[in-house]
């Protein structure tokens, strides 16, 4: 089929060549021009694993390109699917501008039947109100269709999510968009991908009850990790305990410090307001709940540094590991470790930060921190070492051959060997261990 992927960020990229993969004509359209130009030149603009050779195989095989013209993407593809980014507002409801103006600016140039899909995460109610603003706008009227086509990739996995899904959902009530997404995604559920087509707004709400589902599993293993700590307990050994239990598993029971990036929060947010729009109060105060748990977790995580550095921040050297919002990925949206550093920063702190791939991204955000590349640069002379993200490479490092000022290591996402640390001499402390 001929195929547009309008916005290309972390989704519309890997959708784009994810759909070029299975045996697509692809062209992707951003209104970012310097965007546009790295992806033509065969890379994506972000770190994702397995996505460049992606791009780069079905540029040069001319499957996949990429383009800032509305018209070229109109006259070139007979599906659109909008993946533009629908941010969250300081209301908690998601921002719709992007995904509108896109609509606005793509339908006058549909003069052939055509069918436009969602992927962008919105709140329940949008379809229609997109299909009416197309229709009203496109050439063809009532020959336009919308579906939704909700997206649940993984940064750091989104290949393997796109070709490999656990699953494909489609909302429609039409026999001919249904039709039409069922031979597109054939190359995927010919494989054994189960395909659930149910009504747009069901559709809609999939993504965000998931992601809000996925954000209460680690707000409540982090309260109970709180009340762990207080009362001279384990969580991780607690974690593991329950999800033995079938009917828990231990999926996103990972004790630390919370949740972040570009989803998990802002969904979570913006499906507590649409509930209080539609009225349902108790659902507003759970997301708010989920929503407070982790954000204390990084409350809990300056605490417990600044007790293990003596109760005093000021003059101290912190060395950080990992500001990314989580391993595999460069993105730093709403990441804990990066708003960890920054909090100890304010409260009088040399800070000494080290990430594998976050640090181009992280100096424009955060400039007053102090960046290196080489953890073990970061933590010489260092009065404590603070890990954020759970890089694998940590692991790999043998604490005995640091060089800190004191041995103090706060490790708020289990991402290391305790007991070999504590055999080279360090005192460790984590999330949800009572001392």
């Amino acid at each position: 089929m001929r195929l547009s992927v309008i916005g290309c960020g972390h989704l519309g990229a890997t959708h784009a060549a994810g759909m070029a993969e299975i045996g697509h004509e692809v062209i992707g359209l951003d209104i970012n021009a310097d965007r546009v130009a790295v992806l033509a030149s065969g890379k994506a603009w972000f770190h994702e694993p397995g996505l460049d050779p992606l791009i780069a195989r079905h540029v040069a095989a001319g499957r996949l390109r990429f383009t800032s013209e509305w018209a070229e993407v109109a006259a070139g593809a007979d599906v659109h699917f909008l993946a533009t980014e629908t941010p969250g507002g300081a209301d908690g409801a998601y921002d719709l501008t992007r995904l509108r103006a896109a609509v606005e600016l793509l339908a006058p140039h549909l003069t052939s039947s055509a069918l436009i899909v969602g992927k962008s995460t919105v709140p329940v109610g949008t379809s229609p109100m997109l299909a009416d603003l197309a229709r009203s706008l496109a050439p063809i009227g009532r020959d336009l269709e919308v579906a939704w086509n909700p997206e649940f990739l993984r940064e750091g996995h989104a290949v393997v999510d796109t070709l490999r899904p656990d699953r494909i959902v489609v909302g429609t009530s039409s026999a001919h968009a249904e039709k039409v997404l069922r031979e597109l995604y054939e190359p995927i559920t010919a494989t054994g991908v189960p395909m659930v087509v149910t009504d747009s707004a069901t559709a809609e709400l999939v993504k965000g009850s998931a992601n809000l589902y996925l954000a209460s599993r680690v707000s409540l293993i982090n309260a109970i990790g709180e009340v762990c700590e207080l009362a001279g307990a384990d969580v991780t050994a607690l974690a593991a305990a329950i999800g033995l239990d079938e009917r828990i598993g231990s999926r996103y029971l990972s004790p630390g410090l919370g949740y972040g990036g570009g989803c998990l929060p802002k969904d979570t947010r913006a499906f507590g307001r649409r509930a209080g729009e539609l009225g349902s109060d108790d659902t507003v105060a759970f997301c708010t709940a989920v929503d407070t748990i982790n954000q204390h977790a990084r409350d809990r995580a300056v605490i417990m540094i600044t007790r293990a550095v003596g109760g005093d921040l000021t003059g101290k050297r912190i060395a950080v590991w990992g500001y990314a919002f989580k391993s595999l990925t460069d993105d730093i949206r709403d990441s804990p470790g990066l708003a960890v550093a920054r909090r100890l920063r304010a409260a009088g702190a040399h800070v000494v930060a080290a990430d594998p791939m976050a640090r181009p991204l992280a100096e424009t955000e955060a400039p007053e921190l102090t960046y290196v590349d080489d953890p073990a640069v970061a933590v010489q002379d260092a009065d404590a070492i603070f890990i954020g993200t759970a890089w694998p490479e940590y692991r790999r490092i043998d604490p005995a051959e640091l060089r800190p000022a004191a041995k103090v290591l706060v490790d708020a996402r289990n991402a290391v060997n305790t007991d070999l640390w504590r055999g080279a001499g360090w005192t460790v402390h984590r999330l949800g261990v009572g001392l």
